[in-house]
């Protein structure tokens, strides 16, 4: 009998500050109509306050999620955490979530391929679940980019939140789960998104600081036309090879990096706007964030048995898409609330 990696539960958090296009109209030489007509973004959240990181965001989600599915911390074997903002270089953030909610009797580690790595962890986590290794693995979705975003460069101060969200994962025997996944890194593309300081190559000095080389660099016109293809073209396998048509995907749950890359994607793969995932509108591109923030605003309208088609694309470049057959009703979980 074939183990599948089901998701079994979603839980989120978002700060409650909201940075919106009129308060960035007073930073930078924009307006909200450019914004929103070039990005689709409306607010985003920030996450605010002396000594907060990604973590703060990590155990929250985590702690939404143990409670909406009735999980005891002690039950979880293993916790990953996508993020390209761990509070610091080390310990991994996955180890002070865990530490934060309790979870006592796992391992948990961290793992950075840019906006793809909710991703590549899922997949990742996944295969703990399929060996038979573990019964219970949450996959977490966190970044804090407002940490290293620029707010005097109107290109890229527009498009980041903050934000985190985690699926809790388990074994299934009925066909429901993570059922295939394309995931794929070109690092040629390292030259047209990243962060120029402040790991090992170039650590922190005075002249990177005052240089601006701790937050994000990107080449913008470039990354949008290889995510449009990449995403499209990861996502169009997996379809293919699950003889999947646009009338049996329920979904598609897209990165929102930008709303213009979604519109092409979906575009490209034949999918109608109703059957994609959107809030890039209140949240902005949070990273690690998006995909799972997806999969927790539309739990209500998601249905056992629905075909769901994720994608992501991130800088390295990373990028790739996984075929996720929904396990549960949606709405039951939102009515029990």
């Amino acid at each position: 009998m074939k183990i599948t990696a089901a998701v079994t539960g979603v839980g989120a958090y978002v700060p409650d500050y909201v940075l919106t296009n009129a308060e960035l109209e007073k930073l930078v030489d924009t307006t909200d109509e450019w914004i929103l007509s070039r990005t689709g973004i409306r607010e985003r959240r920030i996450l605010k306050g002396e000594n907060q990181g990604t973590s703060v965001m990590g155990i929250k989600a985590v702690q939404n999620l143990l409670a909406k599915t009735g999980t005891n911390p002690d039950e979880v074997e293993l916790l990953i955490c996508a993020t390209t903002t761990p509070d610091m270089l080390f310990p991994a953030t996955a180890n002070i979530i865990s530490n934060g909610v309790g979870i006592t009797k796992a391992f948990s580690y961290d793992m950075n391929a840019a906006c793809s790595t909710f991703l590549f962890a899922l997949a990742t986590g996944a295969q703990f679940i399929q060996a038979g290794t573990y019964k219970k693995v949450i996959v977490v979705g966190a970044d804090k980019m407002s940490a290293i975003v620029d707010y005097t460069d109107r290109a890229n101060c527009i498009l980041f939140g903050d934000g985190a969200a985690a699926v809790l994962l388990e074994p299934n025997t009925d066909g429901y789960g993570i059922l295939d996944q394309v995931l794929r890194t070109d690092g040629s593309g390292e030259a047209y998104l990243h962060q120029k300081a402040g790991g090992s190559r170039r650590p922190p000095t005075h002249e990177t600081v005052n240089a601006k080389e701790h937050y994000i660099y990107q080449e913008g016109a470039t990354v949008f036309k290889f995510a449009v293809k990449s995403m499209a073209d990861v996502a169009a396998q997996v379809m293919e090879r699950n003889h999947l048509t646009n009338d049996s995907v329920a979904w598609l749950v897209p990165h929102q990096a930008n709303k213009r890359i979604i519109d092409a994607t979906a575009n490209r793969m034949g999918v109608g706007p109703e059957k994609v995932m959107l809030n890039i509108d209140r949240y902005g591109n949070t990273t690690n964030g998006t995909i799972p923030l997806c999969l927790a605003d539309y739990e209500s309208q998601l249905r056992r048995g629905d075909n769901l088609v994720l994608a992501a694309f991130g800088g390295g470049f990373t990028w790739g898409s996984i075929y996720l057959k929904w396990a549960y009703d949606g709405d039951k979980v939102a009515a029990s609330k």
